[in-house]
């Protein structure tokens, strides 16, 4: 099972800190995958809404990281690149560059595959079928997950 933070949280929502380098650290140090907001804008950049933390292009290497490409430039830069990236708005599902299913709250998912539930507890989405789990409440599901 793969246990995404969602922006770095852990025990709930934290807007003033989200996408912030050491939030994401902390949030590896607890044992997680961290989903980032990254944008390409006159250089890298983390943030949901707009450009926030400036990062160079190296620190998207860390295997850790399922990268939320929030702009076109960076979803193109970004395809000549081994990293795991994706782009979605409001699709229901998305397919990640490393071949994982992301789906958007409350969509179902067939068995067995490679798939995300994001932010089940937005809608109680049923996450026994699915092999991962992005959430912002990401250490609840610690004891029951792994």
């Amino acid at each position: 099972m793969r246990l995404i933070s969602h922006r770095g949280n852990i025990e709930g929502k934290e807007p003033a800190n989200e996408n912030h380098p050491y939030y994401i650290q902390k949030a590896i140090n607890h044992g997680f995958d961290v989903e980032i907001d990254v944008r390409y804008d006159n250089g890298w950049w983390l943030g949901h809404e707009n450009p926030q933390y400036q990062i160079d292009l190296d620190y998207l290497s860390n295997p850790h990281f399922w990268i939320h490409c929030k702009n076109l430039k960076a979803l193109v830069y970004l395809q000549n690149t081994k990293y795991n990236y994706f782009w979605h708005n409001v699709d229901s599902y998305t397919l990640t560059s490393h071949g994982w299913i992301w789906a958007y709250p409350n969509n179902p998912i067939i068995a067995g595959s490679h798939s995300i539930a994001v932010l089940p507890e937005i809608h109680n989405t049923e996450t026994n079928l699915f092999t991962g789990i992005c959430s912002d409440v990401i250490n609840n599901y610690v004891k029951e997950k792994r």
